[in-house]
């Protein structure tokens, strides 16, 4: 009986495990998309502001549900983390740093927990 119990168990704690990586990783992929796409559309508005006197872009941000909801969840997965970059100005290296935690710690140790449950039942 035991031995069902934690078989559904570790099941259950990789296939979280699996779900949470995937979010983490999709979240920052995007962020990573938003980011080099504004840094190229900043770029175009300086070169355009030197040799054309159109105005620049708006920098409204269109996000659909589906990224609002994404960022969410990831924000919410990774917030155990935040103190490590609390002083942090850098988005970059608050994104990359909560990352990498939560997949070492989410990705690595529920596995490895599940793992261990499992040899020791």
């Amino acid at each position: 009986m035991l031995s069902g119990v934690s078989s559904s168990l570790t099941g259950l704690m990789r296939i979280a495990s699996v779900v949470i990586c995937l979010i983490v990783s999709a979240s920052f992929l995007v962020f990573v998309v938003n980011q080099t796409s504004s840094a190229s559309t900043r770029q175009q508005n300086e070169l355009n502001e030197g040799s054309a006197s159109e105005p620049a872009a708006s920098g409204t941000k269109h996000e659909s549900t589906l990224h609002r909801t994404l960022d969410e969840a990831s924000d919410a997965l990774t917030s155990p983390f935040a103190g490590v970059v609390a002083g942090s100005q850098s988005q970059w290296t608050i994104h990359i740093v909560r990352t990498v935690l939560a997949l070492l710690v989410y990705g690595f140790g529920l596995a490895f927990l599940a793992r261990f449950i499992q040899v020791r039942v």
